[in-house]
């Protein structure tokens, strides 16, 4: 049977995966790649069509086949077709909940279903390279890859924080101050002129950043102190994270930038402008991301107190979660540690150690 990989969406996320998949699938044991379409805009033709010059596969809703084609699309599915032929589904949309709901539950075919960041409760909350270890392919067919922050910030905690036998994280607590870009350079609207602070809406967690690192924790039966606020700036370059970890054991600043130092996911950088690492993205990455978890800024790096980790570091725009998208596919078609590793390859080049 072929590997067949569906993408739900073309925007932010869907389109750079589509692409990872078209240009690498082969190396990857992907034997095709589809995407669902679901509004033919004569403004996405171009993106549409060079996706498909690189061998992925137009599904369009039923009825809309003309619509599309009279844009010089050719269209191969339709939506419930491709869903029904594909080993995995990736939904990239802010829908992924409501289809899931309407379409997946009711699937037999596909053997797992993946949603992004926003999606919430779609199934287990998955970061690469912080929580692969619970993932069960007898339980786990939905998985939610959590938002870029929220990778970062668990990235940066199982880092810092992890004991020497991997049981236990050494955490005592955390805050974090999420400086999130207004909105993605794709993206023409909701741009503000000026920071807008955000609400405390959760009260145990601040915002959503912490309560989605704290879900990812409890699969590794970790309960632990987080807290986070977030405030949107005036910049559409990259989100920028403050933290604030307290170790339950002390750490002097030499061993901080050593288990930054061994975590191949974690670029490390002098530069202290956003601009400068979303350049670099934009210079040396793919579709201008790099798909490290986080870039962490070593002269904002210091020990307070003998346990406080404090510092300040860039989120890669949502590379991270599209690392995990991938490697979570490829988890669905072959669950072996090693296979995922291996066939994961390609993309270790943009895995940058420093920038």
């Amino acid at each position: 049977m072929k590997n067949i990989v569906h993408i739900v969406g073309t925007g932010t996320i869907g389109e750079p995966l589509i692409g990872l998949f078209a240009d690498f699938g082969h190396k990857m044991g992907i034997d095709e790649v589809t995407f669902h379409k679901r509004t033919p805009l004569l403004s996405d033709r171009a993106k549409i069509e060079h996706l498909m010059r690189r061998g992925a596969k137009l599904a369009v809703d039923r009825g809309r086949e003309e619509d599309f084609e009279k844009l010089g699309h050719e269209v191969s599915f339709e939506a419930q077709e491709a869903l029904e032929r594909a080993t995995v589904v990736i939904d990239c949309t802010p829908a992924g909940n409501k289809n899931k709901a309407e379409f997946y539950e009711k699937l037999s075919g596909p053997k797992g279903f993946l949603a992004q960041g926003s999606e919430f409760g779609f199934g287990k909350p998955y970061a690469r390279g912080v929580n692969d270890e619970v993932l069960d392919p007898d339980k786990d067919r939905f998985l939610q890859v959590v938002s870029c922050n929220t990778h970062n910030i668990t990235t940066l905690i199982r880092t810092l924080c992890d004991s020497a036998d991997g049981e236990e994280i050494q955490l005592d607590s955390g805050t974090f101050v999420c400086m999130r870009r207004a909105n993605d350079i794709t993206q023409s609207g909701d741009f503000i002129p000026a920071p807008q602070v955000g609400k405390h809406d959760d009260s145990e967690f601040g915002t959503h950043h912490a309560r989605d690192a704290h879900s990812v924790f409890r699969t590794l039966n970790q309960d632990l102190d987080l807290f986070s606020s977030a405030v949107k700036l005036n910049t559409q370059y990259m989100h920028s994270i403050w933290f604030n970890i307290t170790c339950k054991n002390n750490i002097t600043l030499d061993e901080v930038h050593e288990r930054l130092q061994a975590n191949h996911r974690v670029a490390l950088t002098d530069k202290r402008q956003a601009n400068l690492i979303f350049s670099f993205g934009r210079d040396h990455g793919y579709y201008g991301r790099i798909l490290s978890q986080t870039v962490v800024v070593r002269p904002t790096l210091m020990v307070r107190r003998e346990r406080q980790v404090v510092g300040f570091c860039f989120t890669p725009q949502d590379g991270n979660s599209l690392l995990s998208s991938v490697a979570a596919a490829l988890w669905h078609i072959d669950p072996d540690p090693d296979s995922v590793s291996h066939r994961l390859d390609p993309l270790r080049q943009w895995l940058y150690r420093e920038i």
